[in-house]
């Protein structure tokens, strides 16, 4: 079994600041990019960030200079600093991971349960 946790979310004030936390545990060989995605009701999910196990990041357009990925590749965590949070970042954040469960396993993708990030006056 492999879970993906997230912590963090909740209600904050346009122009205020919020971390997402998200452990990954369980039968894990090894984990490549981890990242996050945001979905709104009826849209699709898409990516926010995402940082490779060598630390490459990619950002949406939408929250370049104001996001901020980061991991520990060896207590298998990622975090998603955000900063000058707007209304339109309303959604609810996922938690995802490639992880393989054994040595020539394939990746698979794993996602967390989500977690609400409603910006709001």
């Amino acid at each position: 079994q492999v879970q993906l946790v997230e912590s963090g979310g909740g209600l904050v004030q346009p122009g205020g600041s919020l971390r997402l936390d998200c452990a990954a545990s369980g039968w894990i060989f090894s984990i490549g990019t981890m990242g996050w995605y945001r979905q709104a009701p009826g849209a699709r999910r898409e990516l926010v960030a995402s940082i490779t196990t060598g630390g490459s990041t990619n950002y949406a357009d939408s929250v370049k200079g104001r996001f901020t990925v980061s991991r520990d590749n060896v207590q298998n965590k990622v975090w998603l600093q955000m900063t000058s949070l707007r209304p339109e970042d309303t959604d609810v954040y996922y938690c995802n991971a490639e992880i393989r469960r054994s040595v020539g396993d394939t990746a698979f993708n794993y996602w967390g349960q989500g977690t609400q990030v409603t910006v709001s006056s």
